[in-house]
């Protein structure tokens, strides 16, 4: 390939930092950090399905449609972006993104909408919420729950999870393929996971 062309994969990443990560209110350092980030997916062939994973017993339907969680609780900033692919790598528009997890504490809303919301992915299959580092509690690892859908294909239910995390190992559901690609910047993380989803 010439040096100087740009591929698909290269113009997705570039776009997903440059046009979501202006809104997180984190530092300009924080941004620069997003480029580097690489795709969760192969995008040089079809990309196998992520994987799923149990709903867990504090799933609560019809959140808010919101990305930006943090007023719901204090804690460790952290955006959490990607892209809603289907199985031959191409961005997926309008997909329903449905996220939820502990707070600091390592306790779950199940009386509201704390820490829970969703969102529709963008013209370019962009997806994007700017939460808290959840907490732990007894018997799981540190995560994310999310569910997606594209139009009205099946229903993905998943878990994310944090690389390095000490509980990871003691954690019986945990899955590697499930790892979200962190890096840490001033005033946060910045959190990278792409889904790959049937249609």
């Amino acid at each position: 390939m010439n040096p100087g062309t740009i591929n698909r994969r290269d113009l997705m990443t570039a776009s997903l930092s440059a046009a979501g990560l202006s809104a997180l209110s984190l530092p300009q350092a924080a941004f620069a950090q997003a480029g580097d980030l690489p795709l969760t997916p192969s995008c040089d062939n079809r990309a196998g399905l992520t994987k799923r994973q149990t709903e867990g017993p504090y799933f609560t339907p019809s959140s808010p449609r919101k990305r930006d969680l943090r007023g719901d609780g204090p804690g460790e900033t952290m955006a959490l972006s990607g892209f809603v692919l289907n199985r031959r790598c191409q961005p997926l528009a309008g997909a329903l993104v449905d996220l939820w997890h502990a707070d600091a504490a390592g306790a779950y809303d199940n009386v509201g909408f704390g820490f829970r919301g969703h969102q529709f992915s963008d013209a370019q299959g962009r997806y994007q919420f700017i939460t808290r580092v959840p907490g732990l509690y007894p018997g799981r690892t540190r995560h994310f729950h999310v569910k997606v859908r594209a139009g009205a294909g099946p229903v993905l239910t998943t878990q994310l999870y944090f690389p390095g995390d000490a509980g990871n190992a003691r954690d019986g559901i945990f899955d590697s393929a499930l790892l979200m690609k962190i890096e840490p910047a001033e005033g946060g993380r910045l959190g990278r996971f792409d889904f790959v989803v049937a249609t």
